[in-house]
């Protein structure tokens, strides 16, 4: 998995608000094919970031009985 870093996502969402496709960021250009394709990328690295995509982990359930019902 690649590591992404705030300042490629900060010059995504820039250009994505600006309504360009083309970013460039720390020397390196990148033009996307549509403000979706922009848009989905900028999406991908949220959640990377966030954390989702990692396994949840996995919870037992309790019960308890009074014994007298």
């Amino acid at each position: 998995m690649t590591d992404w870093t705030e300042t490629e996502l900060s010059a995504l969402r820039r250009a994505y608000a600006s309504g360009t496709t083309r970013v460039s960021y720390d020397g390196k250009s990148v033009d996307y094919g549509s403000a979706e394709d922009l848009l989905a990328r900028i999406r991908t690295i949220e959640r990377a970031i966030a954390g989702v995509g990692r396994p949840l982990p996995v919870a037992g359930l309790a019960s308890f009985s009074r014994g007298d019902r």
